[in-house]
Parts: structure tokens; sequence; C-alpha cells
């Protein structure tokens, strides 16, 4: 496809990529676009959120909310058969597509995936997956799946919404691996005790949406680049690091806000590309 975002690296030239650093020691990630991370730790990897299809343009194409992809797809997600563990943050598809999740299944058999308990039935419908094979988190509770550690905070996508048991909707997680915490926040607007509920952690890594909400969109907003900025500052992460734009024309932001504003509250930052690595 001509016209679209050319990611660093795609394709087998990103599994060659991966594949080669399988046994380095420390901590890398790239980011796959949208909210999707592949994080290598140990010898071991996780996949963070992942929209590897076309799902959602496809879905919306004859609709008044047309989903224009912005950027090539990094990966085919049968191709990546070396993950230990998967997550969703909550049920939208951008975080939940079952036309990602089913081709991973199928190439990782011994497969975890971690979601909010809130969500297991639903995911369990759309994936056609037993009932009891995801992992469920609600917020204040941690988990190890896949050699890595999960701890569960609220996210709020546009409020902290929970069931009728008080269980989360959607979460963001604090990941542990290899003496460092990474946290990704699902997709998530500021409220009322999101700082309590991440700074304890002291994340060495902050993943932030940075679209924005506009209600002219009509889907559920995010963080824009002030906020993601600010509250990287609030929670003492020493590095920050924007996503949740340049997938779909209708809602994307540029990251510069995010990084002038992180520049003034003294907040390193890094922007990757897609398919580009971050090393930790």
């Amino acid at each position: 496809m001509t016209g679209l975002i050319q990611p660093v690296l795609r394709g087998d030239a990103l599994l060659a990529g991966v594949r080669a650093l399988r046994e380095a020691p420390g901590v890398r990630l790239w980011w796959l676009g949208q909210s999707g991370f592949l994080v290598q730790a140990g010898g071991r990897h996780l996949l963070i959120d992942p929209y590897l299809s076309d799902s959602l343009t496809k879905k919306y194409a004859a609709t008044d909310k047309p989903h224009v992809r912005m950027t090539e797809l990094v990966i085919d997600p049968a191709k990546l058969d070396f993950i230990a563990v998967a997550t969703s943050s909550h049920n939208h598809t951008d975080h939940l597509d079952a036309e990602t999740l089913g081709p991973l299944r199928a190439a990782n058999p011994g497969l975890s995936f971690v979601i909010p308990e809130a969500n297991r039935p639903f995911v369990a419908g759309r994936l056609g997956s037993p009932p009891e094979w995801p992992v469920g988190l609600n917020d204040g509770e941690s988990a190890e799946v896949g050699g890595f550690r999960f701890h569960a905070v609220p996210a709020a996508h546009e409020q902290v919404d929970r069931d009728a048991s008080g269980r989360c909707l959607y979460l963001g997680y604090v990941i542990e691996t290899q003496g460092l915490r990474i946290y990704h926040s699902g997709d998530c607007m500021l409220y009322d005790g999101i700082v309590d509920s991440v700074a304890p952690f002291a994340v060495d890594l902050a993943l932030l949406p940075i679209n924005g909400s506009a209600p002219e969109r009509r889907v559920a907003g995010n963080f824009n680049g002030r906020e993601a900025a600010w509250l990287a500052r609030e929670i003492g992460a020493k590095l920050a690091v924007p996503m949740h734009y340049d997938m779909f024309t209708f809602n994307t932001a540029s990251p510069d806000e995010f990084v002038a504003e992180a520049g003034r509250l003294g907040v390193r930052t890094r922007v990757l590309r897609a398919g580009e690595r971050l090393e930790l």
C-alpha cells in the first residue's frame, strides 16, 4: 500500500532483529503501533495490547466513522511464534482483536493472556476461547505470568467503570521484569487517585496515550499530550513514551505537544516510530 507511514522495521526484518537479541542481557521493546508493544526480557516475550490486523478498517469502511489506517502493518501475528504472554487492557477492538489474537494463539499453543477479570465472558465470546483460559485481574491485584509480574491499576476510559461486582472494566498494568517496571496505562484519562495508584511503583518507563478526547470523534478519549506529560512527572517515571496515535486518521494527534510539555516539566521522553526498538 502506498501513502502509509512506513515502520522502521516490519515483517521478516523485524523478526530477525527480535530473534538476534533474544539471548542478549537487558530489557527492550518495540512499538507495534497504536497501544501495542513487544517486550523482550530474559529470553521471554510479552505482547502488550497488540492490534495487528485491519479488522477495524474493514468493519467501518462503509460507515460514517471510517477507520482509515495511517501506518503500514508492522507484523503478521501468525509469525510471532515465540510469545509467552499477551495482554488486553479492555474490550475495545484495538486492544482485544480476534484477528490478531486468533493467529497468535494458533502460533503459540502455550500462550498466557492477562485481562481484566470483569471482561472474562466478553473475551471468551469474542475470541472463541475457553472462559477459564485468561488470567483475570482486578485493580490492586498482581500475578506472575509467563515470566513477567503484572500489577493491575484502574484506568478511566473516560471514567473508572466497574461491573456489578465492583471490578474494573478498564485497567492499566505495571509490569515487572529484570528489575525494571513498565507502566502501560491502557486507554486512560486523568481521574482522582491515578497518581496515588501508580506512583508507589516507581516506574522506569511509562507508556501513555496522547490522542486526547474530542466529542466529534464519537469514541472514548485518552490523555492529551500535556496531560500525559504531567502524569509522567507526577508518577516519577524515568522515561515516558507516547502511544495511541498514527493508526487511524480520525483519532490521532502529533506527539509534539507531549514532547514540548515534557521538556518544560523536566520529563525525559523518547518518541518511537512503528517497528522501532527501545533499549532499557
